[in-house]
């Protein structure tokens, strides 16, 4: 599904990236793992393609990254942001357009996501009417959107309450069941060690484990 090869990234001179290389099979849930400074943010835009690397190569299904590839992967960043004055739905359906959906499947699927994170009732509410952990649940369904084969998700569970934890995990579990594949960074261990199968560690740009899940927790426990 995704390989990344020999790849590296320097900022004013410095290797935020360095050398790094992994790959992430189709269905699988892959952790991306490292402290606050690691380089994960830097890998994730380079996987999505808003920065190129200096050097290595990624591709996606065989074919490098590019904006043809795009509208098959969904990235939810740390950072959240949605249009605050605008309707739940329309929010959602704006998505679905990028993803190029027609207007009538967008919508329909805005609605089928909404109901599934027990949002219905709130499709005609602007997005500031709602609290901090609806929106969080509306921000993930604009990842879910457009049936993407790859979705990147950091730190997903930031904001949400243990049942809205345990529906997102749900979600994830039916997209994997899919045969969608799950790129998640998280500083949550506990679930990586629930929902993940393999997982990348990296520090200071480096790659420090790399490997099934089980394996690094005990090299951790060391």
């Amino acid at each position: 599904m995704l390989e990344v090869r020999e790849v590296t990234k320097h900022y004013d001179g410095r290797p935020v990236v360095h050398d790094v290389t992994f790959e992430i099979q189709t269905g699988e849930i892959f952790a991306l793992l490292g402290p606050n400074g690691a380089g994960k943010t830097t890998l994730i835009r380079m996987i999505t393609d808003i920065i190129k690397p200096d050097s290595g190569e990624i591709h996606f299904e065989g074919l490098p990254v590019g904006a043809d590839r795009r509208r098959l992967v969904a990235y939810l960043p740390e950072e959240r942001g949605l249009y605050k004055r605008a309707r739940v739905a329309e929010v959602l359906e704006y998505w679905g357009a990028l993803k190029g959906l027609k207007s009538a499947d967008a919508r329909r699927e805005a609605h089928q996501l909404l109901e599934r994170v027990e949002l219905s009732e709130w499709a005609d509410k602007q997005v500031q009417a709602l609290s901090k952990g609806m929106q969080q649940k509306v921000q993930l369904c604009t990842a879910l959107i457009g049936r993407p084969r790859l979705m990147i998700l950091d730190e997903p569970f930031s904001g949400l309450d243990p049942i809205n934890v345990q529906l997102l995990e749900e979600i994830l579990h039916e997209r994997r069941a899919e045969g969608v594949t799950v790129l998640l960074s998280t500083h949550q261990m506990n679930k990586v060690e629930e929902l993940c199968d393999r997982a990348l560690m990296i520090n200071k740009g480096h790659m420090v484990l790399y490997g099934p899940v089980r394996e690094i927790r005990r090299a951790r426990a060391r």
